[in-house]
């Protein structure tokens, strides 16, 4: 049996975790030329480099990062042996290490993870955010375990993977609620010349949007493109323009009155894939996050379009708002009945 060295491999994982032999030798209170020598030894046992020149610097190769990642396991086992033999209580976790596209909704990723942290199994999840270019090439070294995007793998991306449909929603557009007061009498025409907070040009979400925009025959003014969803949205958020979410995103952000819907947005549909090396999957976590997909994706009526008008006189004094989509009466309480007190308070404000 060939034994490996793990003084050796503890010295490579930590210039691994830290960027660079400096870092590494601060971190170990020990000098470069030790952990060079240290690093050169674990090499010769196995015949091959882990690092190669990038620059000035080194960079790990693919032997590598495959090292680096077996390191994480023995010494987190070592570490968890550790913890039981000193009577602390300690439960294996399953490491699953997930990509992100920047372009998908925060919210739907984190309810396609919800599932996955709850199962009796403990899991440790490691998301990373990037485009697919970014991804892909991750995923093809088992850097990542499975990559989330809203789009079958890039064919001009020389990686060999598997993309396959998890899921798809209607689009809805939200806005803050200034603007979205403005946009919801006459749309869809009244986007025409509107501020347009778009994903940019080679996510299919924008592809869906400007198909609707001319089947609906209107000309957006477009003031910002995204590749981070998050930074789209917060700049929605704020007033900045119109902007599309998933129906169920927008339904739960609607709800919570972070932002109001505009209207929606027809036949579009967004869609969400699962891409990964292999056709088959075989990490336990993934193949929870792919079975539950479906059912956690699905959304039921899409949002509501709640118009609010400016408030008159008469409404001001009384308290409330022009009704639009039925009475709202700030006096009544939520089981809707009236109680003493608000009655007693109507009737003073009906004096004056």
């Amino acid at each position: 049996m060939d034994w490996l060295n793990y003084h050796h491999l503890y010295y490579f994982w930590i210039v691994a975790r830290e960027g660079s032999i400096a870092a590494a030798s601060r971190r170990l209170l020990l000098s470069p030329p030790t952990i060079s020598a240290q690093i050169r030894e674990l090499e010769a046992a196995l015949g091959a480099r882990l690092f190669k020149r990038v620059g000035r610097s080194l960079a790990l190769n693919e032997l590598g990062r495959l090292a680096a990642r077996y390191a994480d396991e023995i010494f987190a086992l070592g570490q968890e042996f550790t913890d039981i033999a000193k009577g602390r209580t300690t439960e294996t976790s399953l490491r699953f290490r997930l990509g992100v596209d920047d372009v998908l909704p925060k919210t739907i990723v984190s309810r396609l993870l919800e599932p996955v942290l709850r199962q009796p199994q403990a899991v440790h999840v490691v998301c990373v955010e990037g485009t697919q270019a970014q991804l892909l090439p991750a995923l093809a070294v088992h850097d990542l375990d499975l990559v989330l995007s809203d789009a079958p793998p890039d064919p001009t991306i020389k990686v060999r993977a598997f993309g396959q449909l998890i899921g798809e929603s209607g689009l809805t557009l939200c806005a803050a609620p200034k603007l979205a007061r403005q946009l919801q009498p006459g749309f869809p025409k009244s986007l025409d010349d509107a501020p347009a907070l778009l994903p940019t040009a080679n996510s299919w979400g924008r592809r869906a949007m400007e198909q609707w925009f001319q089947s609906v025959d209107v000309r957006p003014r477009r003031v910002a493109e995204f590749e981070d969803a998050a930074l789209l949205q917060a700049c929605g958020l704020r007033g900045l323009g119109f902007y599309a979410l998933p129906d169920l995103v927008a339904r739960e952000f609607a709800s919570e009155r972070i932002t109001k819907v505009v209207g929606h947005m027809g036949d579009a549909r967004v869609r969400f894939y699962a891409i990964s090396v292999e056709r088959r999957l075989r990490h336990p976590a993934a193949v929870v996050l792919v079975e539950t997909a479906s059912h956690t994706l699905s959304g039921g009526a899409r949002p509501q379009v709640r118009q609010t008008t400016a408030r008159s006189k008469d409404d001001k004094v009384r308290g409330r708002a022009a009704p639009v989509n039925g009475p709202k009466n700030s006096n009544l309480n939520r089981t809707g009945r009236d109680t003493e007190a608000s009655s007693r308070r109507r009737s003073i404000r009906a004096g004056r």
